[in-house]
């Protein structure tokens, strides 16, 4: 922590929403006397002089809410013993309707603007931190005038700021926050707030639509909503100013009515659907008429790159340049070289047309998620077929080309099943205890947490275990049904699953759920632990999954388990997650065909069962 000797100085901080004041070892003291609102107490990552250069320090702050702290710096004396910064801060507030304004950048003093930026590597600069004031200002009063029914935070003010100034200027952008921050809630108040520009359209995974209604009605009350979704769908004739229609991704290949409407502003929900360029959906997406498109994805990239040029060519087309130039200038020297220099340009690059903020940096009040891995031994019969499919397909051998990426991939699949249960991997309709050491612990554990009166989530990628797990658990803690979320049931009976979860006291307190069909945009916080049955490739989809439960409305401390078979392929699987939590998918399941039979026996044969 460091507290800097000078007068009392003021900066700006846009996620909070509120002027930090900073510098003298009396701070408190300091900021009563001149009859300025304290705020609370916390400490901010500034720039500060010290020993003759300024330096990167955590600085003991009081934060007072922008508005107030606007107000009172007006009424401050202007003969006031306080630092330039206070001064400068005090004159953007009392100009900030004023022409003028513009023209403050350039006599702020740099402890005004000393906020570091999400890396910590630079300052924001006055031009920018001074729209940021004026725009959360202007944005709160906005929103009182919207009919919008949430109490938003103050990073959320400050995205939809963001968004509003994006919209204004009518460049498109990706919303990117970390799951559970509230992006939907960010784009409802967009959408309110440009409701007299014209008609808007949200698109989503056809899970989500249902949820994004909900969301709309509950929100915006007053919003005309027209969900363009399933048989005998057809858009009014005229949509009214501030409407707002929703659908699927799957109908933007095929409906003509979406793109004959001249839109506003286009939402693109959970936008990792459009990570392949080469796509249909994402062809359409970039070819509705719009007057700015906005992404919003947790995970702007999960396996590669290109997916980032992908959504960014839908939202801001032409900002990263071809895709060849992409992959020469960037893909290629990251990815494969791991340049630090061009990682620093493209972040240069993307910084203005990409917020991204995370749950560490901007909703310190949630609770913590406590991780654990917990290791499953495999019974006999496991072993068993384990080695014979591994014996098996190494005994016919893999081939080469896409013949190999197929074989192996068929191996793993199997590999994995064996794991999961035997049933599953044989085709069998029901899973008995005894056969699977994952099974067995998985059924402990829900029941242990269903006896403790908490509530679970439990994600699987394969319908076939999800039904299996079903059957096995409504016996096990003595319920009709266990209720498995997946995307062949129909987007009615999902939202009821979900409704169920979250407010009937009566419902099960174990949810199954498809980790590719539900690992994104429902709201199930109601849940307080998290089980991974079986593993994913890459661990950004399980975290998306993981953050049904933690966010914003979680209370408690969220306990997320892992499940991992001992010596098998998901050790492997397991080693692959620790490697790829920065930047996602620099390896994936199919890296695995590129390995030497030998490299690959080493990989899949069973390890140390002990």
């Amino acid at each position: 922590m460091t507290r800097v000797s000078a007068r009392l100085q003021a900066t700006f901080v846009p996620d909070e929403g509120a002027i930090a004041w900073w510098g003298p070892a009396g701070l408190d003291g300091a900021v009563r006397d001149l009859g300025l609102p304290g705020g609370r107490s916390a400490t901010c990552r500034l720039a500060v002089p010290r020993h003759g250069r300024v330096v990167a320090a955590r600085v003991v702050a009081r934060l007072a809410d922008v508005e107030v702290a606007a107000a009172a710096l007006r009424g401050l004396d202007d003969r006031a013993s306080v630092g330039a910064s206070v001064r400068a801060w005090r004159e953007a507030a009392l100009l900030v309707d004023d022409d003028r304004f513009a023209g403050l950048a350039a006599r702020m003093p740099t402890a005004a603007h000393a906020v570091l930026d999400a890396d910590g590597t630079a300052i924001a600069s006055a031009a920018a931190l001074l729209a940021q004031f004026r725009g959360a200002l202007r944005t709160r009063a906005a929103l009182r005038g919207t009919g919008v029914r949430a109490e938003l935070r103050p990073y959320q003010v400050h995205g939809v700021s963001w968004l509003v100034g994006r919209a204004e200027r009518g460049q498109g952008g990706v919303l990117a926050d970390e799951m559970g921050l509230g992006k939907t809630l960010q784009a409802i108040a967009l959408l309110a707030m440009r409701r007299s520009a014209g008609p808007h359209l949200v698109v989503c995974p056809t899970s989500l639509v249902g949820n994004w209604r909900r969301e709309l009605e509950r929100f915006a009350p007053g919003t005309p909503v027209t969900v363009h979704h399933g048989p005998g769908r057809r858009l009014p004739d005229v949509l009214p100013p501030g409407a707002v229609v929703v659908t699927g991704y799957p109908l933007l290949r095929t409906d003509e009515e979406l793109r004959r409407v001249g839109w506003d502003v286009v939402i693109l929900d959970e936008a990792q659907q459009l990570k392949n360029p080469e796509a249909a959906v994402s062809r359409a997406a970039a070819a509705l008429a719009g007057t700015v498109r906005i992404a919003m994805t947790g995970t702007p990239v999960e396996n590669r790159l290109d997916e980032l040029w992908s959504v960014l060519h839908i939202t801001n087309p032409g900002l990263l340049g071809t895709r060849a130039r992409f992959r020469q200038r960037f893909v290629v020297p990251v990815e494969q070289r791991r340049s630090a220099r061009a990682a620093a340009t493209l972040g240069a690059v993307v910084r203005p047309v990409l917020l991204r903020r995370t749950k560490a940096d901007v909703a310190t009040d949630l609770p913590a998620k406590q991780h654990s891995t917990v290791v499953c031994t495999l019974t006999g019969e496991q072993i068993r077929l384990y080695r014979e499919a591994v014996d098996r397909a190494f005994a016919d051998g893999f081939g080469s080309g896409p013949q190999r990426s197929g074989r192996v991939l068929a191996l793993v699949t199997a590999l994995k099943q064996i794991c999961n249960h035997p049933a599953q991997y044989l085709r069998e309709d029901r899973a008995e205890t005894g056969r699977s050491g994952k099974f067995d612990r998985a059924g402990e554990m829900l029941t242990e947490i269903a006896q403790q009166g908490d509530r679970a989530l439990v994600f699987t990628q394969y319908r076939a275990m999800g039904e299996l797990l079903s059957d096995h658990l409504a016996g096990a803690i003595g319920v009709p049904t266990v209720p498995f979320l997946h995307g062949g049931l129909p987007a009615a009976r999902r939202d009821e699953l979900v409704r169920a979860f979250q407010e009937d006291d009566a419902a099960p307190p174990i949810l199954l759920l498809s980790l590719r069909a539900a690992g994104f945009g429902l709201t199930l916080t109601r849940a307080a632990h998290v089980m991974h049955f079986d593993r994913w490739w890459n661990p950004a989809v399980e975290d998306q999954a993981t953050d049904r439960a933690h966010r914003i409305g979680q209370r408690r401390t969220l306990s997320v388990y892992t499940l991992v078979t001992g010596g098998t392929i998901e050790d492997h699987i397991a080693r692959m997650h620790a490697g790829k939590r920065g930047l996602a998918g620099l390896v994936s399941g199919d890296a695995l065909a590129d390995l030497s039979d030998d490299e690959l026996h080493a990989v899949l044969e069973l390890g140390n069962l002990s």
